[in-house]
């Protein structure tokens, strides 16, 4: 009997843990995880908009034609509004990352709640009047509310396919390599126009492997969508 309650407490515990850490979990709601179109790959970047690399990452989508999905953060919107409204100009789609950036399983519902509505209206106010329809939590991290107070703001929540941590900054050939590496027809890959806890901190090495990225895509017939309603 104790050892079947034992055994009960462990899955628990286990189902907690993977609700809270895995980017794609089911467990405190649904995400987004893959593109209904295997024929295509989203590219979604977060953190920004930094004044450097946003601007480059921006110029080659349009020379390119790609439409991608940012997610912004508030506080960032705030700072430099110019370049969230040249996002939403280019056509592009944006996403609430909030407004912190802090790790939002650690923290309670009021402060969530707080969160994600400071960033969406950042993003709206400087967008000129976008609404985002789509979360990320930052890291990806949840607790049973995060999900829940984003579908309450009309967002629906999304994780990701393919990291290639290009915030560690590995060079630009092997941000490029791990995406070629890693991408699937339906993959959503997560890059990075900003630093979550640095407002300027560098990011051109993704802005340099990005024509690279979708040249490789390209080569292989995969083309691009943002995420799906």
């Amino acid at each position: 009997m104790i050892g079947a309650g034992l055994a009960g407490l462990a899955a628990v515990a286990g189902l907690a843990a993977h609700g809270t850490w895995h980017r794609n979990s089911f467990v405190f709601g649904p995400a987004i995880t893959r593109l209904p179109d295997q024929r295509a790959v989203s590219i979604t970047f977060d953190d920004g908009p930094n004044p450097r690399a946003t601007p480059l990452i921006l110029d080659v989508l349009k020379r390119e034609g790609v439409t991608a999905t940012f997610f912004v953060l508030g506080r960032h919107a705030d700072r430099w509004p110019e370049l969230v409204r040249r996002m939403a100009d280019e056509g592009h789609q944006l996403g609430n990352h909030g407004y912190w950036h802090r790790k939002l399983h650690r923290r309670g519902p009021g402060y969530v709640r707080d969160d994600l509505t400071r960033g969406t209206e950042s993003i709206e106010r400087a967008s000129g009047g976008v609404r985002p329809r789509h979360f990320r939590a930052p890291h990806g991290f949840r607790s049973p509310w995060v999900t829940a107070i984003a579908r309450s703001l009309g967002q629906r929540t999304v994780g990701w396919s393919l990291g290639v941590w290009d915030s560690a900054r590995p060079g630009a050939e092997e941000i490029a390599r791990r995406a070629a590496t890693g991408l699937r027809g339906g993959s959503i890959l997560l890059l990075h126009d900003g630093d979550g806890y640095d407002a300027e901190g560098d990011r051109l090495q993704t802005a340099e492997a990005l024509p690279s990225i979708i040249e490789n895509l390209r080569a292989r017939g995969l083309g691009f969508a943002t995420l799906p309603d």
